[in-house]
């Protein structure tokens, strides 16, 4: 499927306006062009994915000016000023070196590749390019993790000794996920969720002398989830640079009934002179109702298969609908971003350089859980495959 939909939308030429190319219109992808349609600089807009109808149906509610199913076709498009790479975690590469190639700014969901000797290599075509690369971790664009990381490099609690973190989720979505492919050797907890908050931790940190990891040690449980070809639970603790600890710690398997739509996570960050200590579980307002409630984790033909009364608002990490438009950190990483491209101010996202060293550390973890051994890092790509 292929063509101008010139009826629908601006049929904007370069120079008039950001000219962005969307490949991958599932959940995120439709989030991502849905705010992106909103944006006044956004002048034309083209959509990839491999499922026609999924496809035909975000182009109609963006009023897109061209839809493919040929991620090649539609990067090469010369309106193409700017893309973004949201197809299924195991098919990241292609769409990326393809934009990498044209030189293009690229917002790319994570990880850069769920193969570690891949994802360098990614990222060596983005640094040798010079091209302007970011990986989405929405979490740092929640307001509570941007003022703690302030207060810690202000110096408010002095120097970080202890960081404590725990991710509950919901199992919507390693099911979802795991449906979606038979490549599913990479995919355990780590590697497609618990990297959010190894990154959030990460950058809370960014910049301070020591606090680079030096060791892990991991555990793993699968009694839950084994059977679909991935892990329950991962939790480790990381030795840092200057003797600093830091426990690091998901389960993924929590029920569907679970309250939390997808995360719940707690961060604790002890210094020489005092603590932060970060709730982000979304117990604050919470939704009780005798019918059943929608929401949660539910892309295209994935139903949770168990009726939901409970839930916590904005355990969904996108944020939530107001009056069928979405509010909350993926609004303002998305929007962000566009200013990025018109202004080349420095944003909080993350480089390409960070969505590397997230995957190298969380395969990290999953082989010290492994071996049943410490890990000292850093290792190289080809160590860990």
């Amino acid at each position: 499927m292929a063509g101008q939909i010139s009826e629908q939308g601006g049929g904007a030429v370069p120079g008039a306006g950001i000219g962005l190319a969307i490949v991958g219109c599932g959940t995120i992808g439709r989030i991502r062009a849905e705010l992106a349609r909103e944006h006044p600089a956004l002048g034309w807009l083209g959509l990839c994915d491999l499922d026609d109808d999924l496809a035909a149906a975000l182009a109609t509610d963006t009023s897109a000016d061209f839809v493919t199913g040929d991620y090649r076709e539609l990067l090469a498009r010369p309106e193409v000023s700017a893309a973004i790479i949201a197809t299924d975690e195991n098919e990241h590469v292609e769409p990326v070196l393809a934009a990498v190639e044209r030189g293009l700014p690229i917002f790319i969901e994570k990880p850069l590749a769920t193969d570690p000797v891949r994802s360098a290599a990614v990222l060596q075509a983005i640094e040798d390019s010079g091209v302007d690369a970011v990986v989405g971790y929405t979490q740092r664009f929640r307001r509570r993790f941007l003022a703690a990381r302030q207060r810690i490099h202000d110096g408010r609690i002095g120097d970080v000794t202890t960081v404590v973190t725990r991710a509950f989720m919901n199992r919507m979505v390693p099911l979802a996920t795991l449906a979606r492919t038979e490549q599913r050797n990479g995919l355990t907890p780590m590697v497609v969720s618990g990297t959010h908050s190894l990154d959030v931790c990460l950058w809370l940190l960014d910049g301070l002398a020591g606090k680079d990891p030096v060791e892990v040690y991991a555990r793993s449980d699968d009694r839950v989830l084994g059977d679909l070809g991935t892990l329950d639970t991962t939790l480790g603790v990381f030795t840092l640079a200057d003797g600093s600890l830091w426990s690091m710690n998901i389960n993924w398997a929590l029920p569907t009934v679970w309250p939390g739509s997808v995360y719940g996570l707690e961060i604790g960050v002890v210094g020489t002179e005092g603590i932060l200590d970060i709730e982000d579980t979304h117990r604050d307002t919470i939704l009780a109702a005798e019918q059943p409630l929608g929401g949660g984790y539910q892309p295209k033909g994935f139903a949770p298969g168990a009726p939901r009364h409970v839930d916590f608002f904005g355990s969904y990490p996108p944020g939530d609908l107001h009056d069928g438009r979405l509010w909350g950190p993926m609004r303002e990483e998305t929007t962000t971003w566009l200013n990025r491209l018109l202004t080349g101010a420095a944003t909080p996202h993350a480089t390409a350089r960070d969505g590397h060293r997230n995957l190298l550390l969380s395969m990290a973890m999953d082989l010290s859980a492994r071996t049943g051994a410490p890990v000292r890092l850093p290792l190289t790509p080809q160590e860990l495959t």
